[in-house]
């Protein structure tokens, strides 16, 4: 797997950056592990984004490119995740959820405070779209 320094090398080069985390004071680490034009769907690509929290790592609310749509699989230890004004929800490694065009995701975070988690986030987004995380505006 990529070391910090080049995944956020890589990160900075197709314009994602590590979600900052917030009460923990750890980032998350992201990082972009597929990109690839679908032949069948002009105009679209789909994304693989492997998102990691460190023990007790939580990021920033966050909103998607109105083109996105989301389909997150855990695939160690745990996540809490809300979407939109949605329960606040914990998806254990296997578990899925997804994301639709337009949707704020205000929970985003480790649900163990002494275990990483990860999950895997694909999207199918718009081909142009560079950018595939905004901070939530207040």
């Amino acid at each position: 797997m990529y070391g910090r320094i080049a995944a956020a090398l890589l990160c900075g080069l197709i314009g994602i950056s590590p979600v900052a985390a917030h009460d923990s004071g750890k980032a998350a680490k992201v990082t972009l592990v597929y990109d690839h034009v679908l032949p069948n769907v002009p105009g679209k690509s789909m994304r693989g984004v492997l998102v990691e929290y460190g023990p007790g790592g939580s990021s920033e609310g966050h909103t998607h490119p109105s083109s996105a749509f989301i389909y997150a699989t855990v695939l160690e230890g745990a996540i809490r995740s809300q979407v939109n004004d949605g329960p606040v929800k914990v998806y254990k490694a296997g578990e899925s959820f997804s994301e639709y065009p337009g949707d704020r995701h205000g929970v985003s975070a480790n649900a163990s405070d002494d275990k990483p988690a990860r999950l895997l986030a694909v999207f199918v987004v718009d081909t142009n779209q560079k950018e595939l995380t905004f901070p939530l505006k207040d």
